[in-house]
């Protein structure tokens, strides 16, 4: 992907917008998406949530004193669940459905099939969309495909999505919260030292987030740094395959797995070191907090990584799948108080390219492109350039 479409100068209106994301539990897309409907909020908008009934996403979203819609699919072509969004859409004059997940941009091809409603579709992972015809469909009909990292957008070119379709805003991180580190004896609950140094990674136990590198990488750092510590924060489906790797490297008193945190933020602010050890990442949001904390970070270059940390600037890098050479980061930041104070200070100036209100400014810039022509198939952009790059730093 080449070129860039300078971003427009917004205009003054009131949007009306409905936020899809059907996900279970509580990750960083749907913080994403909490995050941005409150702030559209905030600004005179308005933000309507559609969420599983007694999530966390519709519990926030609802604490926020956001509107919100139960939607709870069977699946993403459920027709009750569509009509129900139909209605909502009528109902509510909704100008704009913004689908936060790969399941809710079914649901919102769907329902506004033929209500001259646009419907914009992010896309948060590099994974590779399906080669099906569903898949070509439901993105097709998008008005707008955003990406979060440059990353995601080259690999959506490479799937079909017309390059003037797709648009790149970064994630957000809330610079406002004021986040006080967990204490000693929230860490000690948890099996840590609190007096030995922490390592701290916020990551699902899934496939591309590769926890096993994360772990092998400890064993690393930990023949050069005997007492550190290491919490993971975050479940799935890999945690007795982590286990296994944590028995099978004698790492049982040294990595500590915590599953789900509603104080993970606390327990990150509270770290030595931020992780990501990911082989696939669209962009890591979790590393957003880590910079906007200034807690020194070692993470892989997956995806779109090194857009978001700059090696040797705001952070170290290695390999993906390299358990040596991200070990060997995590040593430098515990062994080199210069290192990780540079960095730390560096990667506060760095947050600050990826607030919140930047992030809602991108993405009100594409509602207004995916507005100028209602119900198209594509945003208005120049057709002599091959990519709208909106807000990437």
């Amino acid at each position: 992907m080449r070129g860039a479409v300078e971003p427009r100068k917004l205009r003054v209106v009131s949007l009306r917008v409905l936020h899809i994301d059907t996900e279970r539990g509580w990750r960083g897309g749907e913080r994403q998406a909490l995050w941005l409907a409150r702030e559209l909020q905030r600004r005179g908008h308005v933000s309507v949530v559609a969420a599983r009934d007694g999530e966390q996403l519709q519990r926030r979203a609802m604490d926020a004193a956001l509107e919100t819609v139960a939607c709870d699919p069977v699946s993403e072509v459920d027709p009750r669940a569509v009509w129900r969004l139909r209605r909502e859409i009528g109902r509510r004059r909704i100008q704009v459905v913004h689908a936060h997940t790969g399941h809710a941009v079914g649901l919102a091809a769907l329902a506004t099939l033929g209500l001259h409603v646009p419907f914009v579709a992010a896309r948060r992972v590099d994974f590779r969309l399906r080669p099906n015809v569903a898949t070509r469909w439901k993105y097709g009909r998008a008005a707008a495909v955003i990406a979060v990292s440059r990353a995601v957008g080259n690999v959506l070119a490479d799937c079909g999505i017309p390059p003037g379709k797709i648009a790149i805003v970064p994630d957000g991180v809330d610079l406002s919260r004021a986040v006080v580190p967990a204490s000693a004896e929230t860490l000690a609950s948890c099996g840590v030292n609190a007096r030995a140094p922490l390592v701290v990674q916020v990551a699902q136990l899934v496939g591309h987030k590769d926890p096993i590198n994360f772990v092998r990488a400890i064993a690393h750092a930990r023949s050069s740094v005997s007492d550190v510590q290491a919490m993971m924060l975050g479940d799935g489906p890999l945690r007795s395959d982590v286990e296994r790797e944590i028995r099978a490297l004698s790492l049982e008193g040294t990595v500590h797995l915590a599953g789900f945190r509603p104080d993970a933020d606390a327990i990150l602010a509270a770290a030595h070191v931020a992780c990501l050890s990911s082989r696939e990442e669209g962009m890591g949001s979790v590393l957003l907090d880590a910079l906007a904390l200034g807690v020194p970070i070692a993470a892989t270059r997956a995806g779109g990584i090194p857009e978001v940390v700059i090696d040797g600037e705001s952070g170290l890098l290695a390999d993906v799948r390299d358990p040596v050479g991200l070990g060997k980061a995590i040593v430098r930041l515990l062994t080199e108080p210069s290192t990780a104070t540079r960095l730390a200070a560096n990667a506060r100036v760095r947050a600050s390219e990826f607030s919140v209100e930047k992030m809602t400014d991108g993405t009100i810039d594409v509602y207004e492109r995916a507005l100028d022509k209602p119900g198209a198939r594509a945003i208005s952009a120049s057709s002599a350039s091959s990519e709208s790059v909106i807000g990437a730093p």
